[in-house]
C-alpha cells in the first residue's frame, strides 16, 4: 500500500465523507430535500454545488478584488485568446481553466503562445482566461452569513503552502523529490513534469516551487490559520459578500501581499466557490480526523440552517430529481473531459 494513505489526508474523498454523507441525509430528511443546499446561495446556480458559472459570481465582485478575467467562447476559443494577449489586456503568464469546474480540474498556468494553444486544443468548452496574480501568500477563506442576522463569520482560514524542494548544491532533482517529506508523495507527477530536468542539481540553498497552482492534489500543503481569524477580517469580508446579491455561504480562494493586506480585504479573488466548498483547514497535515469530522458536520449544520432560512423566505429547493440529474450529467462530463485530455480525474 502506498505510505501516503497511511496518512488520512490523502484518502479518497468518498471513503474519507462516508460519515459525512450520512450527516448529509439527516438534514435531507429534515428538509423533505435531497437539493435544500440549492437555495443556500439564490446567486449561484444549485447553490454553487456542480454546473455553476465561476465567471458569473466573479462578475458580481467588486472589480478592484478581481484579477482581469475573460470568458472565452465555445466556438473559435483560441482566436479570442490570441486576440486579447495581442491587444494587452493580457500577458504571459497567465492561467486558464474550465468556466464550470472545481477541485483544480484542468487549471492550467499558461507560460507562452505554445501552451495556450496546446491547452485550447484539448480544453475549449467555456474557458476561463485570467491574469496570473503574482502575490506571495494564497488564502482559502470560508465565509457564511444567515440570512437572519446582519454579520456574517469567517470559520475556515486555511493558508496554502506550495510544494517545494531546496538544493543542497549536490543532489539533483529526481533525488529531491524523492527524498522530499510532502515531493516524495507526489513522485509519479513531479517525474512527469520535470522529465527534462530530473539531472539538474540546485545550488546549495536555493528553493524550487514545483508548483503554481495552489491544490492539494498538487501537492500544496493546507495549513490551518484559524488562530488568525479576527474582527477585521470578518468585517472586510462581510463588506466584500454583501455586495453580491443572493450569497450567503462560499469559500474565497485569494491571494494577497501580506496578512495586513488580507485583514484589510485588498485581496485578489481567483475563485469564489460556494456550497461545494469545504473547510479546507482539516486538511492541515497535523489535523486529527476526529476535529475534522467535528468541523465538516458543522459546516454541513451551516449550510442546512441558512437554506432553511431563505426557504422560509420563499426561496424554493431544487427538485431531487433535477438534481440528481443534474449532478451526475455533470459528473459525466467531466470523466469524459478527463479521459480525452489523459487528466486524472482527482478527488481534492
Amino acid at each position: 500500500m502506498n505510505k501516503k494513505y497511511l496518512k488520512w489526508e490523502f484518502w479518497p474523498f468518498w471513503f474519507f465523507y462516508i460519515p459525512v454523507y450520512v450527516v448529509y441525509l439527516w438534514y435531507s430528511l429534515k428538509a423533505r430535500s435531497m437539493t435544500f443546499f440549492s437555495a443556500t446561495n439564490p446567486a449561484m446556480y444549485m447553490g454553487g454545488f456542480v454546473d455553476y458559472s465561476k465567471y458569473d459570481i466573479l462578475e458580481r465582485l467588486p472589480e478592484e478584488v478581481v484579477p482581469k478575467t475573460l470568458l472565452l467562447p465555445n466556438e473559435d476559443p483560441l482566436s479570442v485568446a490570441l486576440a486579447a494577449v495581442a491587444e494587452g489586456q493580457f500577458s504571459y503568464p497567465l492561467i486558464l481553466k474550465p468556466d464550470k469546474g472545481e477541485r483544480g480540474f484542468a487549471v492550467a498556468k499558461i507560460d507562452n503562445e505554445k501552451e495556450l494553444r496546446e491547452y485550447l486544443a484539448e480544453h475549449n468548452q467555456f474557458i476561463l482566461m485570467q491574469r496570473y496574480v503574482d502575490m506571495p501568500l494564497e488564502f482559502g477563506v470560508l465565509y457564511y452569513r444567515l440570512p437572519n442576522e446582519e454579520k456574517g463569520q469567517v470559520n475556515s482560514l486555511v493558508e496554502k503552502s506550495f510544494l517545494t524542494v531546496v538544493g543542497d548544491g549536490v543532489s539533483d532533482l529526481k533525488t529531491l523529490f524523492e527524498t522530499s517529506e510532502r515531493g516524495q508523495y507526489y513522485l509519479d507527477v513531479l517525474l512527469k513534469e520535470y522529465a527534462d530536468r530530473l539531472d539538474e542539481v540546485l545550488p546549495k540553498d536555493e528553493a524550487l516551487r514545483l508548483v503554481e497552482i495552489g491544490n492539494h492534489c498538487r501537492g500544496t500543503a493546507f495549513l490551518n490559520r484559524n488562530n488568525l481569524i479576527t474582527a477585521e477580517l470578518v468585517a472586510s469580508f462581510d463588506r466584500i459578500s454583501k455586495q453580491i446579491d443572493g450569497f450567503y455561504f462560499g469559500r474565497y480562494d485569494c491571494r494577497a501581499a501580506s496578512l495586513e493586506d488580507l485583514y484589510a480585504g485588498k485581496i485578489q479573488v481567483m475563485e469564489l466557490n460556494g456550497t461545494n466548498s469545504e473547510p479546507a483547514h482539516i486538511y492541515d497535515p497535523e489535523m486529527p480526523i476526529g476535529e475534522a469530522y467535528k468541523f465538516l458536520f458543522n459546516h454541513w449544520k451551516i449550510i442546512y440552517t441558512i437554506a432553511k432560512q431563505n426557504h422560509e423566505k420563499g426561496i424554493p429547493y431544487m427538485s431531487s430529481m433535477e438534481g440528481i440529474k443534474v449532478t451526475r450529467e455533470y459528473f459525466k462530463k467531466r470523466k469524459e473531459g478527463a479521459e480525452n485530455t489523459q487528466e486524472a480525474v482527482i478527488d481534492f
